[in-house]
């Protein structure tokens, strides 16, 4: 079952600007931070609210590092802005066989780590009414 909005993930050029640009305009503050290798990205998660199942709705903006990553490709085929949105859900596993049943093509055979250790997978956005969707089981909660 989805439980709730996970992220948004807004892809950007220079993540200290737009990082800026967020706290500056709406008063929200890094949360986390990382860089993910595997997919070519520099990181910045925003808390927004906690939610009532234990996890929270974050802004998740994606610098790419490589021109090779995906983030890069889409960057210069769109230009900044929403790349994607993440739903949370307790099986990050069962809730991807149960959309693949549907007909849905979900992009990994197994999920990946994401963000602050969560476990991941994407679903093809021609599937999705051209929306790149994510699906987010978090890990063990962080304080930062």
């Amino acid at each position: 079952m989805l439980t709730r909005i996970d992220h948004i993930g807004i892809a950007c050029f220079d993540l200290d600007r737009t990082v800026e640009f967020y706290r500056a305009t709406y008063g929200f503050e890094v949360f986390h931070s990382e860089v993910n290798e595997e997919q070519g990205v520099r990181e910045a998660m925003l808390k927004i609210n906690d939610t009532g199942d234990g996890g929270a709705s974050y802004l998740q903006l994606l610098e790419p590092t490589r021109e090779d990553s995906t983030v890069a490709k889409w960057l210069a085929k769109n230009g900044e802005g929403v790349h994607h949105i993440a739903f949370g859900t307790t099986d990050v596993d069962g809730e991807a066989a149960d959309i693949r049943s549907k007909g849905v093509r979900v992009l990994y055979d197994e999920p990946r780590i994401g963000s602050m250790g969560s476990r991941i997978t994407f679903l093809h956005p021609k599937d999705c009414g051209g929306v790149l969707t994510e699906l987010v089981t978090s890990a063990a909660p962080q304080e930062h």
